[in-house]
Formats: C-alpha cells, structure tokens, sequence
C-alpha cells in the first residue's frame, strides 16, 4: 500500500511539471474575509473591509453591542434568553445589526443603517431586494442577508460572495466568517443603495403602527414601527376611511420595501400627500 501512495505522489508531481497542466484549485482559508465575488460597488467593498477588520482583531459578539450614539462596538448587555451572554457586559463588540451599521457607516461616512435588523431589512435606502427563492446568485459581495419573519427578523449578514458571509452571530463567540444558511428561516437579501434615495420619502410617527398586506384594519399585519421611521412611498389611494388618534382619513399609502399598506394617519404631512401619485 504503501508503494502505492509513493508511486502515486510521483505521478502527480510529475504531471504538474508537464506544460498546460492545471494546478489544483486551493480551498480557501475558513477566516478568508474579503469580497469573494467582483462586481459589488466600491461602497459595498469598503463595507465588507470594515467588517473584516473586525474579524481581524479578534472582536467579540456582545449582545446590543454596537448600538451607542454613534457607530462603532460598544459594551454588551446580558440577554435574558441567552445564559452565553453573562459576560457580555464586559467585552466590546458588536451584534449583528451594530456590525451591519458600523460596516456601512465606514464605507459611506454616515450612520445610514442605524437600528436594529428589521430597521435595516426595511431600509428605505434599497437599491435591490432578493427573495430565498432566488438563492445567492443574483448577491454580490456588500449585499445584506436576513433572517426571521416579516413582523420579527432576528438576524442580519454582510454577504462576500461564494456563499460565504461575514456575522455577529451569538453571545459566547467572536464576529465570524461561515457559509450562508439557506434554512426556511432565510428571509431574503438587499443591496444598500448608498446613493442618492429615489421616490417620495416621508417619515412615519407613533409607535408600535402596524402595516397591512391590504388598505384595510382587517388585513393581516406585516411589520410594526417600533417608532418613527423614514419611509419610501410609491404611490397612494382611497380605501378605508380609519379614525385614530383623532384624525379621519381614508388615504392609504403602499410602502415598497415592506410591500405593505399604511394609512396616512401615521405619515407626517397632509391626509393626501404631495408628491406621491395615486396608485393604478
């Protein structure tokens, strides 16, 4: 057997002498933090480099770390769901959506994805969105990875292509580079337009207003503000006339990055808004 193993050493060290022999193809590290795909933006590289600096230096997950005034890690808190996050507290770091928006916040100079992974799933600064059934092909390195429901998405990924991606993923471990998990509880993926916003953005106000799937009260609910929010609006009409708050309105608004209704109760501006043209 073992003159078999020798042999066969010889042969292939032989073959890669040969002229046109391909070598073989190295695996990558398992910590190769980089864009592992071309075509992302220069904003999106710069973010996916921040983040890898963090994976670099060793950086701890800490439980709403990296949720301080500005960007950047900050001390953790103990999660009452989670006995690995006893020493959170004490170690400076990030979750994953304080990585997500330090990493944007290096690469653009604003604090343009700042709360948590649903705010950020939702951002009205979308240039693309993806959804699980088309997989990771259409992703480039910089795009953003969600996991949850539409009402509660719990997690949030930077992608570097090949299906890899960069996290904070769990109270006990260190910000990591692993392979993206298709799981059904995969929610879908966005490209982060850095740029100018295109269409009519408005601000919500209140807290906890729900979104319909329909312009109506009895429609299933999709996503509640948490608080006052920046919204982009594609267009408005007629529907249900809703009282709330002391306000009457009839007019609802479609929010294409949630793909829900809203009445414009809840929007800051006149019952029907400038701007935004009605809906077909």
């Amino acid at each position: 057997m073992l003159r078999r193993i020798l042999a066969g050493s010889l042969l292939a060290a032989l073959l890669a002498l040969l002229p046109g022999t391909p070598a073989p193809a190295a695996a990558a590290p398992a910590d190769d933090c980089r864009p592992l795909a071309a075509g992302a933006s220069p904003a999106a590289e710069r973010a996916v480099a921040a983040a890898c600096e963090q994976v670099a230096a060793g950086t701890w997950y800490t439980w709403g770390g990296g949720h301080g005034a500005t960007p950047g890690p900050t001390y953790g808190q103990v999660d009452p769901d989670d006995p690995a996050s006893e020493h959170d507290p004490e170690r400076l770091g990030f979750d994953c959506s304080g990585l997500v928006r330090h990493a944007y916040a290096r690469a653009t100079g604003e604090d343009i994805l700042n709360g948590l992974a649903s705010a950020q799933y939702y951002t009205h600064r979308a240039a693309e969105r993806f959804t699980p059934d088309q997989g990771l092909a259409p992703l480039l390195p910089g795009d953003l990875l969600a996991w949850g429901t539409a009402d509660h998405l719990k997690h949030i990924a930077i992608y570097l292509g090949a299906g890899r991606m960069v996290e904070a993923r769990q109270s006990g471990t260190r910000l990591t580079v692993s392979d993206v998990r298709l799981t059904g509880a995969y929610f879908g993926a966005l490209r982060v337009q850095t740029g100018p916003v295109a269409g009519p953005v408005f601000h919500t106000w209140g807290s906890g207003v729900w979104t319909k799937a329909e312009p109506s009260t009895a429609a299933a609910r999709v996503y509640a503000f948490p608080g006052p929010t920046t919204v982009r609006i594609r267009c408005q009409k007629h529907a249900e006339r809703v009282t709330s708050e002391g306000y009457t309105n009839d007019v609802w608004s479609h929010l294409p990055d949630y793909r829900a209704w809203m009445t414009n109760i809840y929007l800051q501006g006149p019952a029907w808004l400038e701007g935004v043209p009605a809906c077909p």
